[in-house]
């Protein structure tokens, strides 16, 4: 024990200035701590409580005597003590026990001073014989279960069990030695061990040391060793294993035995333990002076020691040791902070003994990786670069860690650096940057084994020991694919994955592959992003996973699914950018994609994208037509119809042959007609609304010069005009007369102002074209189209036309316009004649009596008699034949009432602007329904009602 390296742990707070009060005027007998307060008895029979600064609180008088033991409670603010009283009688003991309660005290007046005393026991009764007291200690169990345990200098043990205050209790006793040993029997040391439910009580005498267990009834004995010691040798750690001192070493029992043995030479007057430390004053009998010694053994070193006089107690209050010497003096010992204690240590550079210190003493996880890292430090000052890695190691968690990389970065320790960032990895405290870094050392070590385990390791993706991301970056820059991909795929970074073996490796069927194994939303994602490259290495494969995808091809060859489970699917729209410079493959998708689904929510966008596609010149987006072409484009659009159809007039138009290609020509002929296939397919006869732009592919369609989908446009929107601006524009006069005949029949909703539009042309056009106008004159004379005299001045602007054209047309509209003049002269004189008629009457009515006639009842056919009632139109009832209506007559009114209904109808009629505007309009003369409206009277009154109001 004498290889121990000493230190000055602690370190005496009084300045050896302190003593006991002199109010305490008796010889201290026993003491004791606890609550805060140190409780002194004396010979003369009284306790004093002493306070932190060991001033005097208060005294009392205990015992009559002395006292000779005492001990304050913890748990409840009790004071137990054993002293002496007056001898009242010689059968009864002097010895007894009391039980005060500090928290009472006795009532002004009383008798005597100081708390209550709660209970008094007598200690020896005939049960129980009278002995000398060597040992005593009491245990708090359960409140206000008390056990006190009375050692006896006969090798006896006497115990009090139960509630004091209220005497319930029990007695039993324990032998240690039997009756026939010597005086060397006695009890030197108790204590009690309590581990969960079991309750053991150490008992200690000179020659023995014994355990027994008290849940047993009864008691237990079992002799732990044949050796013991004296009194104040005994104590007990705070793992309840007992602690005896002998003088040649100090031994530890636990309850199958003796345990550790530490030689510590000398007599052990007093043994004590604080805070795992263990407390000894030893005697020497060589110079016969006394040494407190304070022993870390775990550590092996001895914290203090200090020479002292004669120790009287020993007792722990405070956090201090308090040393009671004979003199009365009193020495306070406490132990320093734990930053002073290592800094002595820093000072002599032993860093273990420091490492060693925090540990047993439990420090902080901090402080611990400061000493961790002050030993780091000192190791690599002295290039001792693997210890000192393995003391960083341990500040993980603690210690920044740019701290120690940038140390072994600095000395180009690679191998230690490697190790570090293992570490770190390993607990999961790694950031980008440092898995980056591990990577890199990896990399330059080459060491392909340690990156192999790195990366591969069992479930080392999944556990997250690294950021992906990072690993990835790092193992790809250096050109480790295989171990990219491999954490990529393991961690499901796709686009990772993905990204590898397109950009660098090239693996394009591979990456097919892998991306047709994902699940469909996954694979979407991806195509998404490398679609463009895919299309273009592998467009047949590329264009299946995409079907695939949005068609969930898995189940049907052809789906005509609900709207709900398509609108659940990506859009081929979606992927409409991975095709930008492959056209053809685009056509060939979508394509597929209308054949297998008919109802996407996306056709429409779909169906302009064909059309897209269909209609252009050469296979590819306007956009990039613009690119290629530049400004012939502009040219090619102005000049279409003249490319398309050449200029020679009365001859059909003449198919666009002005290609280089035969091959490309007949493709662009092929898509064209998809593109009017689809034209029409989108937009039936039942359907309200095309399926497509219209006015995109109008656009489409004058761009790039395609007549037949301009012609079906423009006659499903109705533009008659427009197709009939077609037909002009490429001088087809038969398209021209076909176009009139389908598009001018009013009778199908058609627009008769055509033939006009088209007499006009031929008037304009400048050249002969007699077989036409003939042709033409004959549908304008069948359905009345234009009056004569307007064809007449339409065809005398051609110079080339002459008159015998129209000879044979203006001699039969000459006729059947002299027939109509006869047929409107003899209705104009029947007219007349009915109108004189008229008023010849209205005047006698009103300048002649009226002779009425009638001898019958026009009603009932009866004899006329009165009353009776005649009626200017000639017709007589009788009065009673009329009932209520009397003032017209029941024969003609229904008539007259037409005819005020028709008044009325045209009347209102009149202020319909819109009903007689519709009227003009479908009719073939609409001079005829204005020339009724004012033969009706009904635009003069509507005029002369305007200008009255």
């Amino acid at each position: 024990m004498y290889q121990w390296r000493k230190f000055e742990f602690f370190e005496e707070k009084s300045g050896g200035k302190s003593s006991i009060p002199a109010e305490i005027t008796g010889r201290i007998d026993c003491c004791s701590g606890g609550r805060g307060r140190i409780v002194i008895g004396c010979d003369d029979g009284t306790v004093s409580l002493l306070d932190r600064g060991f001033k005097h609180i208060y005294g009392f008088q205990a015992h009559a005597s002395s006292v000779l033991f005492l001990q304050q409670l913890k748990q409840r603010n009790y004071l137990v003590t054993v002293g002496e009283e007056d001898q009242t009688s010689s059968h009864l003991s002097s010895i007894c026990l009391k039980v005060f309660d500090l928290d009472k005290m006795q009532p002004e007046g009383s008798s005597s001073t100081g708390p209550v005393c709660v209970q008094i026991l007598r200690i020896f009764t005939n049960q129980f014989p009278e002995a000398k007291i060597t040992s005593f200690l009491v245990l708090e169990e359960a409140p206000p279960i008390l056990l006190i345990s009375i050692g006896l200098d006969n090798g006896s043990i006497y115990c009090i069990k139960g509630d004091l205050t209220r005497e319930r209790i029990s007695r039993f006793k324990l032998h240690v030695e039997g009756p026939v040993e010597t005086s060397d029997s006695s009890i030197t040391g108790l204590g009690f061990r309590v581990e969960g439910q079991a309750l053991q009580l150490f008992a200690i005498t000179p020659t023995s040391v014994s355990l027994f267990s008290l849940n047993d009834n009864p008691p237990r004995r079992q002799t732990l060793d044949q050796i013991g010691c004296n009194s104040n040798a005994v104590a007990m750690s705070d793992h309840m294993d007992l602690i005896i001192g002998r003088p040649e070493a100090v031994y530890f029992y636990e309850v199958d035995g003796r345990g550790p043995c530490w030689a510590f030479d000398g007599e052990k007057k007093f043994l004590g333990w604080f805070r795992g430390y263990l407390l000894c004053v030893i005697g020497d009998q060589i110079n016969s002076k006394n040494s407190f010694n304070i022993y870390d053994l775990k550590n092996k070193l001895i914290a203090h020691s200090m020479v002292v006089g004669e120790v009287s107690h020993m007792i722990c209050e405070w956090g201090y040791i308090i040393l009671i010497m004979s003199d009365r003096k009193v020495l306070f010992i406490g132990e320093k902070d734990m930053e002073s204690k290592l800094d002595m240590l820093f000072k002599k550079n032993l860093y273990n003994v420091a490492i060693n210190l925090v540990h047993s003493q439990h420090a902080d996880a901090v402080a611990t990786a400061e000493v961790l890292r002050k030993y780091g430090d000192h190791l690599y000052g002295k290039q001792e670069y693997d210890e000192a890695m393995s003391q960083y190691i341990q500040t993980i968690g603690h210690l920044e860690p740019s701290y120690v990389i940038q140390k072994f970065l600095d000395a180009q320790r690679i191998y230690n650096l490697t190790n570090y960032l293992e570490q770190l990895h390993e607990r999961g405290l790694a950031s980008k940057d440092h898995t980056t870094l591990l990577l890199n050392c990896y990399t330059k070590l080459k060491d392909v084994e340690k990156l192999n385990k790195f990366i591969k390791g069992d479930d080392s993706v999944s556990e997250h020991r690294f950021d992906v991301e990072t690993a990835i970056r790092v193992c790809r820059s250096a050109g480790y694919h295989e171990h990219a991909m491999y954490v990529a795929k393991k961690a499901e970074r796709h686009e990772w994955y993905l990204k590898i073996l397109l950009e660098d490796l090239g693996s394009y069927q591979e990456a097919l592959q892998y991306i047709s194994s994902l699940e469909p939303t996954q694979a979407g994602v991806t195509l998404k992003e490398y679609g463009k490259i895919l299309i273009e290495h592998k467009p047949a494969e590329t264009i299946g996973i995409l079907m695939k995808v949005c068609t969930d091809s898995g189940e049907t060859n052809r789906i005509r699914s609900n709207g709900a489970r398509l609108s659940m699917l990506p859009s081929p729209m979606d992927f409409i950018n991975s095709f930008v410079h492959s056209p053809q493959s685009l056509m060939d998708f979508l394509e597929k994609y209308v054949s297998r689904v008919k109802d996407s929510p996306a056709q429409t966008e779909i169906n302009n994208t064909l059309l897209e596609l269909y209609l252009s010149n050469s296979l590819s987006f306007p956009s990039i037509s613009r690119e290629n072409v530049g400004d012939d484009l502009n040219f090619k659009a102005n000049n279409s119809w003249e490319v398309a159809n050449g200029s020679a007039s009365g001859k059909k138009t003449k198919p666009f042959t002005e290609s280089k290609d035969v091959k490309k020509e007949n493709d662009r002929q092929e898509r064209f007609q998809k593109g009017l296939s689809l034209l029409k397919s989108a937009w039936t006869s039942e359907m309200e609304y095309p399926m497509y732009d219209v006015d995109l592919a109008i656009i489409l369609c004058e761009m790039n010069a395609f007549k037949d989908g301009l012609l079906f446009l423009y006659e499903k929107m109705k533009l008659y005009k427009e197709v009939f601006a077609c037909y002009m524009q490429a001088h087809d006069h038969e398209g021209l007369i076909a176009c009139c005949k389908k598009l001018g029949d009013s009778s199908q909703g058609g627009d008769p102002s055509l033939w006009g539009d088209l007499l006009k042309y031929f008037g304009e056009l400048g050249e002969d074209c007699s077989k036409e106008v003939k042709e033409v004159l004959t549908y304008i004379e069948r359905d009345d189209v234009l009056p004569p005299i307007v064809v007449v001045q339409s065809l005398s602007k051609n110079p080339c036309l002459t008159l015998s054209v129209v000879k044979d047309y203006i001699a039969r509209r000459l006729e059947q316009e002299s027939k109509l003049i006869e047929d409107d002269r003899k209705s104009i004189e029947k007219y007349q004649e009915g109108t004189t008629s008229m008023r010849k009457e209205i005047q006698e009515l009103r300048t002649n009596a009226k002779i009425f006639q009638l001898s019958k009842c026009t009603a009932c056919t009866f004899t006329l008699d009165l009353p009776a009632v005649h009626f200017m139109c000639m017709h007589s009832f009788h009065l009673r034949c009329l009932g209520d209506n009397e003032k017209e007559c029941p024969e003609c009114a229904p008539e007259y009432r037409a005819v005020l209904e028709t008044k009325r109808n045209l009347e209102q009629n009149a202020k319909d602007q819109d009903r007689f505007f519709q009227q003009v309009k479908s009719s073939r003369d609409g001079f005829s329904v204005i020339a009724d409206y004012f033969s009706k009277g009904i635009l003069s009154k509507t005029a002369n009602d305007t200008d009255n109001t």
